[in-house]
């Protein structure tokens, strides 16, 4: 019988039902089936503040050696990478290690020229910031992505298939099915299956008029339609649009669309290098005083100060002394 070494080397922040999901997978894989043994090894990857809240776990001191898989965890981009860390990671690549970002664990592992080439399960909240920052990896909008030796969960309930998908392929579908049925799981899903929970689900409603107009709105960012438009688009009198809008979401269609406007305005702004006036525009407003003005009036900053401010408290570098990338 032989153990099999899975470490996992967590960032501060990260939330404990992150880690639980993958750790409790491992050790019910364990007690169901006495053939199936994990070594299970918890690593600090960061210094945790003091009196901080903070994870189970040890210093990774130097060394990541002797590991079958490798997890990073992070539920939100880490600020830095430390040159002896990324010296670590690198090294263990090239012994052999399968290695994986659990949620935005994926951030380190991309900035290291780690993830060039393969497919990488990005969470809908970082699509268009990781798109941009590193193009040489395929992001997906997948739940999990297992591409040769890189492993990936977008986050969430997401972390748990993955791990089952682990399961299957190390010791086969039964043990993963047995697995799901003790944690009381409906179904195992697959790595390529859709992050976003259906539109209707998101709403609150099944009204199909409702969904109809929504999903249009947002297949209409960039050149707006008019609540006329969408109304014939939909087959209901403007005015039965309104009551329907109303009713399920209390705010009038046109509300409706410029809040969903500026959320993803909100989103390029955080995430991408665009200029200002350029995501105003991709966003359907027609200027820049335009854009500016409905966004304070919205979000209580102009679109600039709340770039500023946010980017200044959510840095992504290596330390200095920088290892080369790749």
């Amino acid at each position: 019988m032989t153990s099999h070494r899975i470490a996992f080397l967590i960032w501060p922040g990260t939330k404990a039902m992150t880690l639980a999901l993958a750790e409790e997978a491992l050790r019910v894989a364990q007690r169901v089936h006495p053939d199936v043994v994990y070594e299970l090894l918890f690593l600090q990857a960061e210094p945790v503040a003091e009196g901080d809240w903070r994870l189970p776990g040890e210093p990774w001191a130097g060394k990541l050696e002797g590991c079958q898989k490798l997890f990073l965890v992070a539920d939100e981009p880490p600020t830095q990478l430390a040159p002896a860390l990324a010296s670590a990671l690198r090294q263990v690549v090239r012994a052999g290690c399968v290695v994986g970002g659990l949620s935005a664990g994926i951030y380190p592992l991309a900035l290291l020229g780690l993830l060039d080439g393969y497919r990488a399960a990005v969470h809908w909240r970082w699509q268009d910031d990781f798109t941009e920052r590193f193009p040489k990896v395929i992001a997906t909008s997948h739940l999990f992505d297992w591409d040769r030796d890189r492993l990936t969960a977008c986050g969430g309930l997401a972390v748990l298939d993955l791990l089952l998908a682990v399961l299957a392929r190390d010791h086969g579908a039964e043990l993963a099915g047995a697995v799901s049925e003790e944690l009381v799981v409906e179904r195992i899903r697959e790595g390529g299956e859709r992050q976003r929970i259906p539109l209707q689900n998101r709403l609150g409603s099944s009204h199909p008029k409702l969904t109809q107009a929504v999903l249009l709105m947002e297949a209409n960012i960039e050149e707006p339609l008019t609540t006329d438009e969408i109304a014939q688009h939909v087959c209901v009198s403007r005015r039965q649009l309104e009551r329907i809008f109303k009713q399920y979401l209390n705010r009038v269609p046109s509300q409706y669309y410029l809040e969903l406007r500026l959320n993803k305005a909100r989103q390029m702004l955080m995430q991408t290098s665009k200029s200002i006036i350029q995501i105003g525009l991709s966003c359907g407003f027609s200027s820049g005083p335009h854009f500016s003005s409905a966004y304070r009036n919205f979000f209580g900053a102009t679109p600039r100060e709340d770039r500023n401010q946010r980017r200044s408290n959510h840095p992504f570098e290596l330390a200095p002394s920088t290892v080369e990338r790749g």
